[in-house]
């Protein structure tokens, strides 16, 4: 099975080649007529690609620990759920699926009405440039990152999946991820393409579906990956500015941008060489994502490691900037309008998505500062998480700001609805002045949640004000700005205010944080195949009301010999109390943290709206442009 998947994989890098040789020549030859052999030979590649990842999919189903890499995900106590998990947990897997996900989009993609839109100039200049991303990623499966390594003599037991990652948060999150950064191969390539064939504006329209699903994806991954490191890391939050945390949000930040100069791209014919090399430049990054977390350039709690595919991906990093960079010079800029003035809608669109291209250049400053530290310094200087708060956060308020004034202002010039730009700086303002005599007067944070609110006020009035926004996409649109406000109030509350307390307990014991009383009720072990447990029960109350149990544990994994956190809450839509067991102590108590987190499931429910909103956004047929 082994050589059989490997052979296959082969084939496939063979194929790919082929039909990149095969579609150049047609090319030069004149000879467009041929792209449906093009077409055709990617189902071929595609064919193979689904092949080879079923076997390793069977083998880690079967636990066959002659695969190195079933021995080293999975093991015989593990559950089904996590075994299928580990097609993505390791370097080799992720990036088989990466590959396999961007082969089955191009695959997809010839069907649509996007493609068939294309001219067969263009459509034959994305395949070129597809086959060349497509070959770089088989080369490195076939080279570097082989999945189908053989383990001999094969083990009866395997080493399991890395306890952190035995979470629900972990099924979803790695490849959603992955399947945004992969299906924003196809509206890169097609942006390549249309600058290469004189065509710099209809790939927008054509790949926009690619484009929203894409941004979508990453989107619930970033939320899913946070909502994972709050609930399974035990250290009271969701956000470290890690350098891989940072590596999904920097093509976050670009293709959020490109989002919005897409539409002022589509409706003014403008911004046609900006929105090539955005939507270019963001697939790059997906791939400088890969870097950082394969590459051991970086040190962080998420990496694989270096792989030996450091030089490799740098290379290729490099290969397609110039690329992209070239491609964007080379488009044509004839018959581009001007755009307004700063105060129209098109003007802050632009400067929202300059916002965006800014936070996103300020957080990879930031990850790899550690590296561009050594050319100076003897030895490498990392920047905090008070650094990225400090920069970062101010940008994210001034987005909700931005999204708060634009609706209201006309595309040329001028406000176009003063009723609700009044409603929006009054519900700025008068927000600031409850939080600030409550006694939430950080000014950051401050700033923060009047905003988050004013930009809430503006996605609600503006559906009843403007009619013409009263559209399925509109609709979503705005309900994509709502999930932002709540996320934006959520995180001003919750990391600034948030209160926490570590005691050492006996059965019977109880302590105060925040109002909040605790209560250690039972502390009892337990033991299974798979894991030692050792399970706290905490009564939480405030004054003489109880509010409820929660049962924290510690659990050491066969296998692994560092315990490892299941931490526990007691949601609340305004403070969460957030526990965790830190062990035993020598008298035989427990040693707890208890964090009460303000306002943080707001995060996940404005998340959630961002993570499926968008998909409202899709156009399911030809031709509906007014929905």
């Amino acid at each position: 099975m082994h050589m059989t998947a490997y052979i296959t994989m082969l084939f496939a890098l063979i194929g790919t080649l082929f039909l990149g040789g095969w579609t150049a020549a047609a090319f030069l030859a004149g000879r467009q007529e041929r792209l449906v052999f093009s077409e055709r030979g990617q189902w071929a590649v595609t064919a193979l690609l689904l092949f080879a990842s079923g076997i390793l999919l069977w083998a880690l189903v079967t636990r066959n620990y002659s695969f190195y890499y079933v021995m080293g995900h999975v093991d015989n106590t593990l559950e089904l759920a996590y075994v299928l998990t580990g097609f993505w947990a390791g370097s080799e897997g992720s990036l088989l699926f990466w590959e396999l996900v961007m082969a089955l989009s191009a695959a997809i993609f010839v069907f649509t009405p996007g493609y068939r839109a294309l001219s067969e100039r263009t459509r034959t200049w994305f395949w070129i440039v597809f086959f060349v991303v497509q070959a770089f990623f088989l080369l490195m499966l076939t080279c570097w990152v082989n999945p189908f390594m053989q383990a001999a003599p094969a083990p009866h037991d395997g080493k399991g999946l890395n306890p952190l990652l035995r979470n629900p948060g972990m099924i979803f999150h790695p490849p959603l991820l992955l399947l945004g950064y992969a299906v924003y191969a196809i509206p890169a390539c097609a942006a390549i393409a249309g600058a290469l064939a004189g065509e710099p504006q209809a790939w927008i329209r054509a790949t926009r579906n690619w484009s929203i699903l894409a941004w979508a994806f990453l989107t619930s991954g970033i939320i899913l990956g946070a909502w994972w490191s709050y609930m399974e890391l035990g250290w009271g939050g969701y956000w470290a500015w890690d350098p891989v945390e940072n590596a999904s949000l920097i093509p976050w930040c670009t293709g959020t941008a490109f989002l919005h100069t897409a539409i002022v791209g589509a409706r003014r014919n403008a911004l046609a060489r900006s929105n090539i090399l955005i939507m270019a430049l963001t697939f790059v990054l997906c791939v400088f994502g890969t870097y950082l977390v394969r590459s051991g350039v970086v040190e962080s709690l998420h990496a694989f490691g270096e792989g030996g595919v450091a030089r490799p991906l740098l290379s290729f990093i490099l290969f397609l900037t110039a690329v992209s960079a070239a491609a964007a010079y080379l488009a044509p800029a004839r018959d581009q309008r001007s755009l307004g003035g700063l105060m129209s809608r098109e003007g802050l669109l632009v400067l929202v998505a300059w916002t965006l291209l800014a936070l996103g250049f300020v957080v990879g400053l930031g990850t790899m500062w550690p590296v561009l530290s050594k050319t100076w310094s003897a030895q490498s200087v990392g920047l905090d998480a008070g650094f990225y708060n400090r920069v970062c956060l101010p940008l994210f308020a001034l987005l909700a700001l931005l999204f708060s004034v634009c609706p209201w202002l006309g595309w040329k010039e001028g406000v176009r609805d003063k009723r609700g730009l009044a409603a929006a700086g009054a519900a700025f303002v008068l927000s600031a002045v409850v939080f600030a005599a409550l006694g939430y007067r950080l000014p950051l944070a401050l700033m923060g949640a009047a905003g988050a609110v004013s930009c809430m006020t503006t996605a609600v009035l503006a559906v009843g004000l403007l009619p013409e926004v009263r559209t399925r996409k509109s609709l979503a649109a705005y309900a994509i700005h709502l999930g932002l406000g709540l996320m934006v109030l959520g995180v001003a509350f919750s990391g600034p205010y948030q209160k926490g307390v570590e005691r050492e307990l006996k059965v019977g014991e109880s302590f105060e944080v925040d109002g909040y009383t605790v209560t250690l009720k039972e502390l009892r072990e337990k033991s299974s195949k798979g894991m030692a447990q050792l399970i706290a029960t905490l009564e939480v109350s405030k004054g003489a009301k109880v509010l409820g149990t929660v049962v924290p544990e510690r659990r050491l994994y066969q296998g692994f010999d560092q315990p490892f956190a299941e931490v526990a809450v007691l949601p609340g839509l305004g403070d969460e109390i957030f526990t965790v067991l830190l062990g035993l102590t020598e008298g035989g108590g427990a040693s707890l943290k208890v964090n009460v987190n303000p306002l943080v499931n707001w995060i996940w429910i404005g998340g959630t709206i961002l993570s499926l909103a968008p998909l409202f956004l899709l156009r399911w047929r030809r031709g509906r442009e007014r929905e």
